[in-house]
């Protein structure tokens, strides 16, 4: 699945490429970059007098107007609402989407200015369709990415008047934002400032959903492989090998999960509640504490356990009270605190008024309300110490990994088989039809507990939008003349999984078959590269890309993004992508994380072909040794056969054929004993057929040759850096 930056630091990412003058750089706005004027109400669909709108526009007019006057009461010029929660969560609860709410569009990746006279929405490729129809007309669209499209804070600064003042709520923009738009208003002489009440809350009013409280569920050890106090261990140690003692704030709704083993469900399609963790260390450690901020503590911490396989109440599983109290406790102990955005800062800046040789660590993603009240003396500002242990999954994660792909892909093959046969025999389905009938398919397997994102079910020309989400104002039959292209995941207990196919179940066209062939082939060099261990995914990304780009094709998004094992779909703190600008958050691939292997090719208003298959890095041994240098490669996870109605194999190379071949063996070995159904075993013996006929092989794509020019070029790409 393509996400809007791809992780947990996406927002943080895309944002920052476009705030300055040095323009927008990032992995969804490579392409299209040819000289237009500056962005107007001139360039939207449908906003000319007479039009007609879009069936998904909202009308935004009194939303603004709530809006405006709000900022009057609170003395700003311009107010900059982001997609953000305070923790960075690439899916916020409903609570937290002020940016859908204000503008009508809710794809994953955007974030507005609003002034007293104009409103702007930035977003990137992805998206460019989808905002338009989104938008209403009280909205420029400011397409990140194509040439003289100002960023944010170039545009403020043209429309704003020195000694204005900008607003924005520093609980909802990443410390690192803050600091970046700050500057660059202030070569306007603007000021930013921080909010007291957020505008567009008080725009919502009483129709803004409540904050989420979900149950929250113990994480048991034969899904973790280890406990939260090895954990916390891990952490504390680290802090004392390095004399840094104070405490270490976590803010990032994935990472407080995975330290706890807890999950919940606050916020859409991911297994997590609205939280803060701050562990405390010092040199005389009966100081120590372990606190964990959340709402609704009283019901949460002492209900019944919620989830079947849970064998423990949540303050049991945190060796705490029932009121999340920590006297007389010996042992390890979460203290549970009611979640207040304002004790947390508190509480920070208790620790750094008892000492002034105490220090704060927080990572780059930490939100500013927190990062500006630690002083600079006091503060740590680096990567996360709990993403790169998270990536890398233990023993028992990755073959909890292994298993739920399995199990997933059955039932993706059981619904495809059905699928194909009832199309064929003109029974009607639809992108919306067949989404909801995979979601209940998958609803009933082993230890799923949901969907790990909105299904992408595109046809034809819905197929190109990346992020398209099937509707009843856009749904389309799935027959037997266009492409159907299914991106899809669930959540399980031992994993999340995320796969994408693209079938077409009639006679397609010979441009079709080329793009699709064109795309298998960039993921399957992808995945028989081998490489040094310290490289980053940006540098073998162009493997995936070469087959396109030999004939002036090329997609809009990355390459491949990290999964997380029962949490986010999309993980840091590693990607495949050659066109993300390189952050202080990313790191090379190592052993043992999981990323997605997914090029893809969309042609506007035609179609959109997509092949995603989850890899899994691990070592390998090689042929020769180079010193002490470990060589990786990728092990494929995922294991649904790929579409050979849309396969030219006289483009493939005899090295491509091969890993194709023994792809489908390994996926017919694995997936047919856990299939249900004759149709589906039918279904996967046909696909999973070897192909036999190398005379019709590319002869000019001999084994080795493609692999040969990536690495040359990795090296040159690798020496510039």
């Amino acid at each position: 699945m393509r996400t809007r930056a791809f992780y947990l630091a996406a927002c943080c990412i895309v944002f920052a490429a476009t705030l300055s003058a040095c323009g927008p750089v990032g992995d969804e706005n490579v392409g299209h970059r040819s000289k237009r004027a500056a962005p107007s109400l001139a360039d939207r669909k449908a906003c000319r007098p007479g039009d007609v709108q879009p069936a998904r526009r909202v009308d935004t007019t009194q939303r603004l107007s709530d809006l405006r006057a709000a900022m009057v009461n609170q003395s700003l010029d311009a107010f900059i609402v982001l997609s953000d929660d305070a923790h960075g969560s690439e899916y916020p609860s409903a609570r937290d989407m002020r940016r859908g709410f204000i503008s009508g569009f809710t794809g994953s990746a955007g974030y507005a200015a609003v002034t007293g006279t104009q409103a702007a929405m930035w977003t990137d490729g992805r998206y460019f369709l989808e905002a338009d129809d989104a938008l209403d007309c009280n909205w420029i669209l400011m397409r990140m990415g194509i040439k003289d499209v100002p960023t944010l804070t170039e545009w403020m600064v043209s429309v704003l008047n020195a000694s204005n003042v900008v607003g924005a709520d520093p609980f909802l923009v990443p410390n690192s934002n803050w600091l970046s738009v700050e500057s660059d208003l202030k070569k306007g002489n603007i000021t930013l400032t921080d909010v007291t009440a957020n505008p567009v809350d008080i725009a919502w009013g009483a129709d803004q959903p409540k904050p989420p409280m979900s149950n929250i569920s113990a994480l048991e050890i034969e899904f973790t492989g280890t406990t939260w106090e090895e954990k916390v261990s891990d952490i504390r140690a680290a802090m004392i090998s390095r004399r840094l003692f104070g405490a270490y704030v976590v803010t990032s709704l994935d990472e407080i999960a995975w330290l706890f083993n807890i999950r919940g469900s606050d916020i859409d399609f991911n297994p997590f509640f609205v939280s803060y963790a701050i562990i405390e260390v010092y040199e005389q450690n009966n100081a120590d504490k372990i606190r964990l901020y959340i709402y609704d503590k009283a019901r949460r911490l002492t209900m019944d356990p919620s989830d079947s396989e849970t064998r423990h109440k949540l303050h049991e599983h945190l060796n705490t009270s029932a009121d999340g109290q920590c006297q007389a406790k010996e042992t390890f102990c979460v203290e549970v605190v009611d979640y207040v955005p304002e004790n947390v800062t508190g509480a920070v800046q208790a620790v750094v008024n008892n000492d002034v040789n105490n220090k704060v660590w927080v990572t780059h993603l930490c939100n500013y309300a927190i990062y500006g009240v630690i002083p600079e003396a006091q503060r740590v500002q680096e990567r996360s110490m709990i993403a790169l242990s998270k990536a890398q999954k233990n023993e028992v994660e990755r073959k909890g990994m292994e298993n739920a792909y399995n199990r997933d892909s059955a039932v993706l093959i059981e619904f495809l088989a059905k699928i194909e046969q009832d199309v064929k025999s003109e029974k009607r389905w639809t992108e919306v039809s067949a989404a909801m009938d995979l979601k209940n398919m998958r609803f009933a397997a082993e230890f799923n507990r949901g969907l790990s994102f909105p299904s992408i079910s595109g046809v034809g020309p819905n197929g190109a939008i990346i992020h398209y989400q099937p509707a009843n104002d856009t749904d389309r039959p799935i027959t037997t003349t266009e492409t159907y292209l299914l991106d899809s995941g669930g959540q399980y207990l031992d994993g999340t999984t995320d796969v994408t196919r693209t079938m077409h179940y009639g006679q397609p066209s010979a441009y079709v078959i080329e793009c699709y062939t064109r795309v298998l082939m960039g993921a399957i060099d992808l995945a028989v590269m081998v490489w040094p261990e310290g490289l980053y995914g940006r540098q073998i990304d162009m493997a995936a890309r070469a087959p396109l780009w030999s004939v002036g094709l090329e997609y809009r998004h990355g390459t491949g993004h990290g999964i997380g094992a029962y949490l986010s779909v999309h993980e840091g703190p590693g990607r495949i992508s050659l066109y993300h600008e390189p952050t202080v958050n990313d790191e090379t691939l190592y052993a043992y994380m999981f990323f997605s292997d997914e090029p893809g090719y969309y042609e506007p208003g035609q179609f959109g072909i997509r092949l995603e298959t989850v890899v899994m890095v691990e070592p390998t041994n090689t042929t020769h040794k180079f010193g002490d240098k470990q060589f990786l490669r990728f092990k494929p996870i995922t294991l649904v056969p790929f579409e050979p109605n849309l396969i030219d194999y006289s483009l493939l190379s005899k090295r491509q054929i091969d890993w194709l071949n023994d792809y489908h063996k390994l996926t017919q070995e694995t997936i047919e004993p856990l299939l249900t159904t004759a149709l589906a075993k039918d279904w996967l013996k046909a696909r999973t057929k070897p192909f036999t006929d190398h005379s019709t092989s590319a002869a000019h794509n001999t084994p080795g040759t493609m692999a040969m020019l990536v690495m040359a070029i990795v090296s040159a790409f690798t020496f510039r850096m």
